[in-house]
């Protein structure tokens, strides 16, 4: 059987531009792909410790039995409009016209992230920030997060656009807006989607710095994913 391999951000160049295809033996685990990876020099011991892996755009175990066409993506630790918008944009976030649509007559409070690109990261000048996402499974894992906010925090709405490509100082690389009768809620639910954005969605962000470029660290993946996956 074949499946398809694909990676983004620090793991982009792992395989061919687009993905590559391989062949495997029928009934073969995540696991077994993985082993025969790190056997080639491919990927690293060090690499999987912190990766995730997808199929099909969800997360999986290592002993996730694949299938001919199966999409399978190996994901490094991601770096972290109208109402209940989840998107991904490439064109400037118009941060005022998503929280105006957002707002309505029951809400006691909109809660808003507005996470803009600095001029520099840790001492080093920065020009500007390129973001890439594997976009499917991150959009699916965006509405996620807006469907656990509103039924965890009891926020009546929540938007969550974040822009791919490149950006320059000061522009806002992710927007999220949380409505709410309540303040306490609108902030817990707020903070919690930014956090959670940063763990488990699938965007990367490369740093241009004056001196160079990398790719900037992401956070580790939640204990209920790694687990899934290790």
């Amino acid at each position: 059987m074949r499946v398809r391999l694909i990676s983004f951000g620090p793991l982009k160049t792992v395989f061919a531009e687009g993905g590559e295809w391989r062949e495997l033996p029928e009934g073969e685990r995540v696991s077994g792909l993985l082993a025969a990876l790190r056997s080639e020099g491919r990927i690293s011991e060090a690499v999987l410790r912190t990766a995730a892996v997808a199929v099909n755009r969800d997360y999986v175990w290592y002993e996730h039995v694949l299938c001919e066409g199966d999409e399978v993506a190996i994901l490094p630790p991601v770096s972290g409009g109208a109402a209940g918008k989840v998107e991904l944009v490439r064109e400037v976030i118009d941060a005022d016209a998503i929280v105006l649509a957002i707002k309505s007559g029951s809400d006691g409070a909109v809660c808003v992230f507005d996470g803009i690109v600095r001029d520099n990261t840790r001492g080093r000048a920065t020009l500007h920030l390129d973001y890439e996402a594997y976009e499917e499974m991150a959009l699916k894992q965006m509405q996620l997060l807006r469907g656990e906010a509103m039924e965890h925090f009891g926020v009546r709405d929540v938007a969550i656009v974040h822009r791919l490509g490149r950006l320059m100082i000061g522009e806002t690389s992710v927007l999220i807006v949380v409505a709410s009768a309540h303040r306490a809620a609108a902030f817990d639910a707020c903070r919690w989607v930014i956090d959670s954005l940063k763990k488990t969605v699938p965007i990367w962000k490369k740093e241009q710095f004056v001196d160079g470029a990398v790719w900037a660290d992401g956070e580790p993946f939640p204990e209920e994913i790694a687990g899934e996956t290790k």
